[in-house]
Formats: structure tokens, sequence, C-alpha cells
């Protein structure tokens, strides 16, 4: 999830089985361990690589680890067409911090419109029931959430680190394959989609674009880094991973 700024982009294609799969190659200058494989929410697979790693090294690569990236694409195709389109009509469900909510449109001839949640059900109230007005109420109540829960658990996390003197500015950005980023000169970006997954999922991706102001790789050290700062990552990576498609769905 490290932001990859002034990266230059290459692509290719591999079978496995009756598969072709493609992948996109990413290189920038930052990076200077060893090639890493990533399967994203959106079934993109891409291999982030340092500047100097030739097409041999990616080959072998490729060659070890085929089987995962096949198996991880299934995976996340399989989540895929699960995730229905949202219609943003009464009774389908939306996430918010890990639990769904059912969705209850009222319309009603009253000035303005709100968004609340209210004993298991999310309320939304507007002049006409029109699916576009809906969406865009509860695209702007999730965006204020996000800012005000997500700015808060990155200024806890941030005291309990002792290499964060100052909080870092964090926005956000609407994105289909990263829940977040940190900036080489270290400013989160951050998916509003986010405060729909759980507490926990939450707070690793906060710790691990946090650990990036040290580490601004996805090296060894990162990662023995990000050990040390949140144990249970890995259960929580894969988690929002299950959820991905789930989450992300109508972004």
């Amino acid at each position: 999830m490290a932001s990859l700024t002034e990266a230059t982009v290459e692509g290719g294609a591999f079978t496995y089985g009756n598969d072709r799969i493609s992948y996109r190659i990413t290189r920038a200058a930052q990076l200077v361990s060893r090639v890493r494989v990533h399967v994203h929410p959106d079934a993109t697979v891409e291999l982030e690589c340092p500047p100097n790693a030739d097409e041999a090294q990616i080959q072998v690569v490729l060659s070890r680890r085929a089987r995962w990236i096949w198996r991880n694409l299934n995976d996340v195709r399989d989540g895929r067409s699960h995730a229905l389109p949202r219609a943003y009509v009464s009774g389908e469900t939306h996430f918010y911090l890990g639990r769904r909510h059912q969705l209850q449109v009222i319309a009603e001839n009253a000035a303005g419109s709100s968004v609340r949640l209210h004993r298991g059900r999310l309320e939304v109230r507007l002049p006409v029931a029109d699916p576009a007005a809906v969406k865009r109420r509860l695209d702007a109540w999730y965006r204020k959430r996000a800012e005000d829960y997500l700015g808060e658990r990155l200024r806890v996390i941030c005291a309990d680190l002792p290499w964060v003197s100052e909080v870092p500015t964090m926005s956000l950005l609407k994105m289909r394959a990263q829940w977040g980023n940190c900036s080489p000169d270290g400013k989160l970006t951050l998916n509003p989609a986010l405060i729909k997954a759980p507490r926990p999922c939450i707070d690793y991706v906060l710790t691990h674009e946090i650990c990036h102001l040290v580490e601004h790789n996805h090296g060894p050290k990162f990662y023995a880094l990000l050990d040390r700062c949140a144990p249970q990552w890995r259960t929580d990576k894969a988690e929002l991973d299950r959820l991905a498609e789930l989450l992300l769905a109508g972004i």
C-alpha cells in the first residue's frame, strides 16, 4: 500500500493451466528489496520491483508464485461475483465499521435531507427516493464519518509510536485497488470506504501506512517494524482482503 510516486509501469502475462493471467510491473526508486507480488481487490496482479530487477528475476518470481497468484485471483473473483451492484433502495445492506446495516429510504416532503444510524438501520431521509440522490447522501455521510474516525484513530496510533513526532497530514480519496498510501514526503491518503471495515482492519491499514514513514518500501525491515507495531496484522489483513469487494461496492 505504499505510494508508488514517480514509478514506471510495464506489463506482461503468463499462462497457468488453461488461464492466461495478465500483470503489471511497477518500478520505483524507493523499492530496494526483492520483487513482491500483489493480487488486488479489483482482480489485478501487480509486481513491485526494484529499478534494477531484470526480466530473468521477474520470471523466476512468477514461476514460484504462479499457483499462489492463480488461487488468490480465483478467490477475489469469487468474492466479486457475490458483490452485487448497489441499488440504493430500502432493504439492501451497507457496511459501517464492519457491521451490516439495513438501508431504509424515507421520502418525506421536508426541506433538506439526512442520514443516521438508528436501531441497526441506516436511515436516509430526503424529499424524493431517487437512488442517485440516496447514493450522494450516503457518500457524503461516509466521508464525514471517515474524516472523523480515521483522523482520531490516526492520532491515537501515532501517540504510541516513538518515531512519530507529528501526526501526518491525512486526505481522503476514492480508490478501487488501495486502502491507503504514504507519499515520500509523509502525507497519508486513505480510501473513505475504509470506514466500512472492521475496527481492527482500519487500525492495521493506518499502522501499515505510518510504518512507511520509516521504511518507504515493502522490504524485510518494513515487515519487521509492522510485526512489532501490530503483531496481529496478518489476521486483520486477511479479513480485510476477504471483505474488500463487498466494502468497495459502489465506489
